[in-house]
């Protein structure tokens, strides 16, 4: 009994230790204490003390002399995250603007808040483990309304709007399959990393998200352009783009929204302290459709985890995680090793040979051409390029999965179909087989067979020679009669920018000028003058 009672002494004495100590390192910010706090109250007005440093033996009277204080757990996400606020308040009109903007449209939150339900505590409980302030879990409200599929016009796309190039410089693949940019994991993750690396440039949260938004070029110029003139260099002294200057008002706005709902007539909806979902291993390829039957949950529902994936088949070599919500990671497990109706993909990855057309390209995957162009997203009036990939029917006889190579690599690429049309062009003098193909780069032996020649045929001048052009070129052949001829000449000096009066004179026509000042072109053989205008 006498080795229990100390053990409890022992117990008392650390807790009391706990709630006593105290250290130069421990303050709350002005946030933390209006905005949520960082922990309840004790019985009285005292406010909790926390430990700064490593805790260190206490004797009797002090433990006698302080009060232990129960931490309670965060209610629910919107206590965690006032918990955690760390940046310094913002404080101007702009703010006061867009705090009425957000407090007269509570439609409008309501949505945006509901929909942040499934991804916001993943993102606390990163900025928590890279100790960074929780205001950031609210930048998406900002960038996207928190809509994993939203796009902006200069092609941002994600819940944190990440532009391709950013994207990729950061890790996030983008190819046929996928573009992780939309992916809630590895945006969440390279959003972080390129704010906490903005914070190392710039050492101040606000400028980091000017730079965010702005780009961190952007916002070097324009604190070198105030240190040249000698002004202050805080986010509200630097001239920059409106939207910027909006930018951090808006989080200021929602952060002050979120630190005191009451005051904005607004009611944040409940989302539990608790992990919406769990992460599953890919080990097959899978039909979305099944994997959503699998997990028992709603293809949107699973679509709104898994943003990233924009095909019909998700790629175990490409994707090798799926999110599913918490309590249907089990069933979807449960059901994939039952499952014994057939393939789980019924759809694969085809690399194509050589250049084609769509219609071939179909008629070799067993498809109509318009479910190809739509499934593929192939631009009419185009040839798919040799390499590219292509998602395409999954027969009964294939059974490996889609390599890693093709499911990371994975591109499509296209040239310009060439339409030709059948035409005829004159014949000028010593016009033959060989010198009608160099003229309009056909290969001899094409001229030949279109005209039923032999390869070393002289045409006679004016004879109508059939080729077989591209529809631009097609045009423009039927302008002239030949190069043999002035008129042909004409046209293609027209064409280049040049005069067909002078096209026609350099062939030995006299060039007077009319009583009316106009040009005219007197044959030297003596016929009637031709009026010709210029062009």
């Amino acid at each position: 009994m006498k080795l229990i009672a100390a053990v409890c002494l022992a117990g008392s004495l650390l807790l009391a230790g706990c709630a006593g100590t105290t250290s130069p390192s421990s303050s709350t910010t002005p946030a933390q204490s209006t905005a949520g706090g960082t922990g309840t109250k004790a019985s009285g007005s005292a406010a909790p003390v926390y430990p700064g440093g490593p805790l260190t033996p206490i004797t009797s009277s002090e433990a006698h002399s302080q009060s232990v204080v129960t931490l309670a757990p965060p209610a629910d996400m919107w206590d965690r995250i006032r918990r955690g606020f760390k940046m310094p308040n913002l404080e101007s009109d702009l703010v006061r603007d867009r705090e009425q903007w957000y407090a007269s449209r509570p439609d409008y939150i309501q949505r945006m808040t509901e929909r942040s339900n499934k991804y916001i505590f993943h993102i606390v409980e990163e900025l928590e483990r890279r100790n960074m302030p929780t205001e950031l879990a609210l930048l998406p409200y900002i960038e996207s309304a928190f809509n994993p599929q939203a796009i902006s016009s200069a092609r941002a796309a994600g819940m944190w709007q990440f532009m391709p190039a950013t994207g990729t410089d950061f890790d996030l693949k983008q190819n046929i399959f996928r573009d992780d940019r939309r992916d809630v994991l590895a945006s969440t993750r390279a959003a972080l990393d390129y704010l906490q690396k903005l914070y190392g440039m710039f050492g101040d949260w606000q400028l980091a998200l000017a730079a965010y938004n702005w780009g961190e070029g952007s916002v070097s110029r324009a604190i070198a352009k105030n240190q040249r003139l000698g002004l202050p260099t805080t986010y509200s002294d630097l001239s920059m783009p409106a939207e910027t200057r909006l930018y951090v008002p808006k989080l200021q706005a929602v952060k002050n929204i979120v630190a005191n709902p009451q005051s904005f007539n607004t009611e944040l909806p409940l989302i539990a302290n608790h992990p919406y979902f769990q992460t599953v291993t890919l080990t097959r390829d899978l039909d979305v459709e099944l994997a959503a039957k699998l997990a028992d949950v709603r293809l949107e529902d699973f679509r709104a985890l898994n943003p990233a994936a924009h095909k019909p088949v998700l790629l175990a070599a490409g994707t090798p995680q799926i999110l599913l919500p918490w309590d249907n990671a089990a069933v979807f497990q449960r059901n994939f090793d039952a499952y014994s109706q057939g393939q789980y993909a019924s759809w694969t990855a085809w690399v194509v040979p050589s250049t084609m057309t769509v219609a071939d390209a179909a008629q070799r995957s067993g498809m109509s051409e318009a479910d190809l162009r739509a499934l593929n997203s192939i631009p009419p009036r185009m040839l798919i390029k040799a390499g590219s990939t292509l998602i395409v029917p999954r027969g009964a006889r294939v059974k490996e999965d889609v390599t890693a190579l093709v499911a990371d690599s994975g591109h499509l690429s296209f040239q310009p179909e060439i339409v030709n049309r059948r035409t005829t062009v004159k014949a000028g003098r010593n016009d033959s087989v060989a010198s009608i193909a160099r003229r309009y780069k056909l290969k001899p032996d094409s001229v030949a067979e279109w005209n039923d020649v032999k390869l070393n045929h002289a045409f006679k001048r004016g004879y109508s020679v059939v080729v077989y052009l591209p529809v631009r070129a097609a045009s423009e052949a039927r302008v002239g009669s030949g190069a043999g001829s002035a008129r042909g000449r004409a046209a293609v000096a027209s064409k280049r920018g040049g005069s067909p009066v002078k096209a026609v004179a350099a062939r030995g026509s006299n060039v007077v000028k009319s009583p009316a000042g106009k040009q005219v072109v007197r044959e030297k053989r003596g016929g009637t003058p031709s009026k010709k205008k210029k062009r």
